[in-house]
């Protein structure tokens, strides 16, 4: 049914907006659902537990020299333009940049492999084992979805690593040098871009060609939008980062899931009119009505 006529007349001119809002809010409820949605599944714990360390320490070291070396010489400079509210700039400004540091020379490395396994662990939970089957070699036994995975038959990529995206945080950081607008506009820039890579590994498996993928990111540009920003404001929480990176994983397999059944849906064909009327008329127990022959 057309969602515009569940709504009477005089509301209906307020349609195009209120679809663009519930978009964005579902859109963003997805990192957060995959939070939920990790933590209730211990079976991904280990995929989590092998990298924390090593990641850990790396963060907290990178974060350590920056917020002891730059924080109060950009605090100082953003306190002339800003006043008050120059901590919270100059806070964010840290975190972006040791996210530029932390993501263009480990990230990549370390966690891609790791998150592709917590994608498809997530669909397969969900069952959408016809989907991996093709790219992965499948343990059906196994205790659980994580350790029904076996390795790639394919290449095996959750996000590319982008050299643009990079670019764009470095680019975008002295929006923070802005009052009051400035760091909201650079997590949802960052964070745009960022989420055109949550379904990456579900083109994929699709088999999209590179067309087919930009169409499909076009579609539904507003919303991963949406998700990228609450997944970026995730990200630029020190030392949990990685954490979050997990999550939103869950969360992007979780909407993946979402659209495959829409996409698989089955449609009921409508039924006519007279035929719902001669049911409600004769039970199915009597003979059929005599046939009447009219020509005309």
């Amino acid at each position: 049914m057309d969602s515009q006529t569940r709504l009477p007349r005089p509301m209906r001119p307020l349609q195009r907006p209120v679809s663009y809002v519930s978009r964005a809010l579902t859109a963003a409820s997805y990192p957060l659902r995959g939070i939920y949605y990790f933590l209730r599944h211990p079976a991904y714990y280990p995929l989590f537990a092998r990298r924390l360390i090593p990641l850990s320490i790396m963060s907290f070291l990178v974060y350590a020299i920056l917020f002891t070396f730059a924080f109060l010489p950009q605090y100082a400079f953003l306190a002339i333009f800003h006043g008050w509210g120059a901590w919270i700039n100059a806070v964010v400004l840290i975190l972006g940049e040791g996210l530029v540091i932390i993501q263009g020379l480990f990230e990549g490395f370390f966690v891609d492999e790791c998150r592709v396994d917590v994608f498809d662990a997530t669909l397969l939970d969900n069952g959408l084992d016809n989907l991996i089957a093709p790219h992965r070699l499948l343990f059906p036994d196994a205790a659980n979805s994580v350790k029904k995975l076996g390795k790639p038959t394919s290449a095996a990529v959750y996000q590319p690593w982008s050299l643009v995206q990079i670019v764009e945080l470095i680019v975008f950081l002295p929006l923070n040098l802005i009052p009051y607008v400035g760091t909201p506009a650079f997590i949802i820039i960052t964070g745009a871009r960022l989420g055109t890579f949550a379904h990456y590994r579900w083109f994929d498996l699709r088999g999209l060609t590179k067309k087919e993928r930009k169409n499909e990111i076009r579609s539904r540009m507003w919303d991963y939008t949406w998700f990228g920003t609450i997944a970026m404001l995730l990200e630029l929480v020190p030392i949990l980062s990685l954490f979050f990176l997990l999550t939103s994983t869950s969360g992007a397999a979780l909407w993946t899931v979402k659209l495959e059944k829409q996409t698989k849906a089955p449609s009921i064909p409508a039924v006519p009119a007279a035929s719902t009327a001669n049911s409600q008329e004769h039970d199915p127990d009597e003979p059929p009505p005599p046939y009447v022959d009219n020509p005309v």
